[in-house]
């Protein structure tokens, strides 16, 4: 196992501590995972209701960069850490205040790139959202900044 792994089975079976963001926003832990894949269901807290019982966009967007994260765990070598470099939510339809099925994937590893794919599924095939990001590489110890590009 990698260090990301580990992470990702301690999150999984409940035995580590979630980042007190996690706890703040209430992102949950996740239910499953392998190589190139994680699964989780979220159920929103009753005080995260919109006044109409929506969901709220951003909520679904702090779950994309979370499980999109931990897609990338899954395939980032033992030496290197990764960063979100781009991050894109697709809402195709409402969600409502129920539970979320969410599933992410790699879809392609370089040298210096992982890109990312999510969906968003409610009430068992109503697909409510979309996600894609990019994780760059880095060596592990690498300053907590994005590398810019040159001009």
């Amino acid at each position: 196992m990698t260090w990301a792994t580990e992470r990702l089975e301690a999150i999984r079976s409940g035995a580590g501590a979630l980042p007190p963001i996690v706890e703040q926003l209430r992102l949950g832990r996740l239910d499953a995972w392998g190589e190139g894949w994680v699964r989780k269901t979220w159920a929103p807290h009753p005080s995260l209701d919109t006044a109409d019982g929506s969901l709220f966009g951003g909520y679904i967007a702090a779950l994309a960069d979370q499980a999109l994260a931990f897609a990338a765990m899954t395939v980032i070598p033992d030496d290197r850490l990764y960063r979100t470099t781009q991050l894109q939510v697709s809402f195709l339809r409402v969600g409502r205040n129920a539970p979320v099925e969410i599933s992410a994937q790699v879809i392609a590893v370089t040298r210096q790139m992982i890109s990312v794919r999510a969906s968003f599924v409610q009430s068992g095939d109503r697909l409510i959202a979309e996600a894609s990001a990019q994780q760059i590489i880095l060596p592990m110890g690498a300053p907590a900044e994005v590398p810019q590009a040159a001009s």
